[in-house]
């Protein structure tokens, strides 16, 4: 996980109605420097942090200004610093001394890392000797080839290196060069498997290119220039700065102007012209096409099979596994699987999300190099790389046990678990089950319970750190969920020590902080398989169409309701978070299957939503957590019923409220 930043200054930006999203709200007045936004990203990334500038100039050797070359020209972090008082009037719109001495436009690059993958440290921006500049928040799990002992940055620098200029604004034709060995940066961005947002100077095509995946797993918000900051910004957070300063929340209806706004997944560039310009730099913001057939497809989301048969609902969703195994003994739906000294009868759909998701779970707990560093100072039998967000539910229920499969035997996993009301939190109470029932199936795994406990009225400080996290989201569920995640992904809490005779009585409860630098979370196994009560809303309205369509919406628009959000506030911890139910692999198989193997509405809550996920548990021999309910964190914590008393009185207030649009106050 890492905090990238850029700041562009001169350049006049031609902003698409495509790619700009206008309000008709008045403009707010923030100020945001170099220095804020270095100290937010730096939370992100605590182990190196790093700024290189490229200066755009004109070539003063050419008389005429139409006729004259625009230049780049890298400086270094030093040099930066010692030069504050132009990028103070910069951010003021006044820097007429540069422009008189050939410089026209600047672009900062701001790099924060949190180190997961590499053997020796590295500290972005990465710059080469061709003068291109990369600053990289993201994991490459396929693709691109990266040894084990490389760092994945790295190696995406090396290979956008060897990419051609033709996909940039000014080169509208075909590739030049094709059949060459070159790529281009659209093709490369396209083809990583992983979570990313990049920001790409290419210097032999003068091109800022930028973007984020086709799923928003990384966080990338953006400043459009305006009449009041004419700036183009973009950020992995919003800093503190960007909040207003106010000593209480309020409630308002309707919408406002934000200084910042998720930026759309996709891949963009940003090219600059100087020669029609006399003295200015003119650049145009292009949106590109996904370069890979296989990604355009699942962007579309497009099932083949939702509307059943008769017969093929009556065959998969009325009857029980074992009643098909002995309906149809040779029938290749369903197989054997062996889990422990037991075997169950699962769907052949439900064996190969099974498999898709171990491997997608191996990919996100892998030893990097990184960790044997790790055991120079910390004893191994202590020591937990990779956590999990952990509610007890059937989401991170399954995701502990597939890292119990994937994980060395000899590192622990920490559990992290929320709650705002003590152990009567329903989290609480499932998480408890959860774990007994985790030391069942894994004895010999060290298993720690991160008992994460807060009282909501004693963090007015902690909240508005968080409005700046979840920022530009604004509604009370998003800081309640912002929260949330934010105190569970920090792992400061407490564990149950158990006594030499492992009885669950006279436990101590001792204060613990998780170290694990990496934490699962379950996004999106709901969305996908159709987990929120609104889809079963749905399904009754709209039948199998209806709910098809209604899990599409969920999944393209998941990259601005949740995952930018979600990213924020746990990266804020130095932790990177990684969502296994989000994997390309996993997405595809899923979408293959008939909706009628993923789901069955008709059946009860716990039972027949998320059936194809059920039955994954019960393969893995969680047969409790198999028939828990869906629940969010915002309830299961308890979060959202003290939010509510203490904005609005009660949960009948807050119900009431919530018809309307309710966003946070920030003014």
């Amino acid at each position: 996980m890492c905090g990238i930043a850029l700041i562009v200054y001169g350049i006049r930006i031609d902003l698409s109605p495509s790619t700009l999203s206008q309000s008709p709200n008045p403009e707010p007045l923030v100020t945001v420097s170099v220095d804020d936004l270095k100290a937010a990203l730096r939370r992100r990334g605590p182990d190196s942090l790093g700024s290189k500038k490229v200066i755009l100039q004109y070539n003063k050797n050419l008389s005429s200004v139409e006729d004259r070359e625009l230049v780049s020209v890298v400086i270094e972090d030093a040099e930066i610093e010692n030069d504050q008082s132009y990028l103070q009037n910069c951010s003021n719109g006044k820097a007429g001394n540069y422009n008189q001495l050939g410089n026209i436009g600047e672009l900062q690059f701001i790099g924060a890392t949190l180190q997961l993958r590499g053997l020796n440290p590295i500290i972005q921006p990465f710059v080469d000797s061709y003068g291109d500049v990369l600053i990289y928040n993201g994991e490459i799990f396929g693709g691109i080839h990266v040894e084990s002992d490389r760092n994945d940055g790295e190696v995406l620098m090396q290979t956008l290196a060897n990419c051609c200029s033709c996909g940039s604004n000014g080169h509208t034709g075909p590739c030049s060069v094709a059949g060459h060995g070159c790529n281009s940066v659209p093709n490369v961005f396209s083809t990583i498997k992983g979570p990313w947002a990049i920001i790409y100077w290419q210097e032999s095509s003068r091109t800022l290119w930028f973007g984020r995946d086709a799923f928003g797993r990384r966080s990338l918000v953006v400043h459009w220039p305006t009449v009041k900051d004419s700036r183009f910004l973009l950020s992995s957070v919003s800093p503190f700065s960007s909040v207003y300063q106010s000593s209480d929340f309020e409630v308002e209806n309707g919408t406002h102007h934000n200084f910042w706004e998720e930026l759309s997944c996709g891949i963009y560039s940003l090219s600059m012209d100087a020669s029609k310009l006399h003295g200015y730099l003119a650049g145009e913001v292009k949106k590109h096409e996904w370069g890979n057939a296989m990604l355009s497809e699942l962007i579309k989301w497009e099932r083949v099979s939702f509307n059943p048969k008769p017969d093929e609902l009556h065959g998969s969703l009325n009857e029980t596994l074992e009643g098909q195994r002995h309906r149809h003994p040779a029938s290749s739906d369903i197989v054997t699987f062996e889990s422990g000294p037991d075997q169950t009868m699962v769907s052949l759909p439900a064996h190969n999300v099974l498999s898709a998701l171990r491997k997608s779970v191996i990919l996100r707990a892998s030893q990097y190099r990184i960790f044997e560093a790790v055991r120079c100072y910390s004893r191994q039998e202590e020591h937990v790389p990779v956590a999990v967000l952990f509610s007890g539910g059937l989401d991170s229920m399954i995701l502990s046990a597939l890292l119990d499969e994937c994980l060395d035997p000899s590192y622990g996993i920490d559990l992290l678990n929320v709650s705002f009301d003590g152990q009567s939190a329903p989290d609480r109470i499932s998480a408890k089950a959860g774990v007994k029932e985790l030391r069942r199936i894994a004895p010999l795994r060290r298993w720690k319970l991160v008992e994460i406990d807060s009282d909501l009225s004693k963090l007015t400080l902690e909240m508005k750190h968080v409005m700046s996290l979840i920022n530009p989201a604004n509604t009370y569920m998003d800081l309640n969920i912002g929260v949330a995640l934010w105190l569970a992904a920090s792992g400061d809490g407490w564990v149950s020590e158990r006594p030499g005779n492992n009885s669950d009585e006279d436990q101590q409860r001792l204060r613990y902080k998780s170290e694990a630098r990496i934490v699962l979370v379950g996004s999106g196994a709901d969305e996908q398989c159709a987990g929120y009560g609104r889809h079963r809303t749905k399904y009754r309205c709209g039948g199998w169409h209806g709910l098809n369509e209604e899990m599409k919406l969920d999944v393209q628009r998941i990259w601005k309701r949740n995952m930018g959000r979600d990213d924020r506030c746990i990266a804020d911890n130095g932790k990177e978070a990684r969502f296994p139910f989000l994997d390309e692999d996993v997405i595809k198989v899923l979408l293959d299957i008939p909706l009628w193997e993923v789901t069955n509405l008709d059946q009860p809550s716990g039972t027949g939503d998320k059936k194809i996920l059920r039955e994954v548990a019960r393969m893995l021999g969680l047969h409790e957590a198999a028939v828990l309910p869906k629940r969010a964190i915002q309830f299961g914590s308890r979060i959202a019923r003290e939010s509510n008393r203490n904005v609005f009185g009660s949960n009948r207030a807050a119900n009431q409220a919530s018809a309307g649009s309710v966003v946070i106050n920030r003014s």
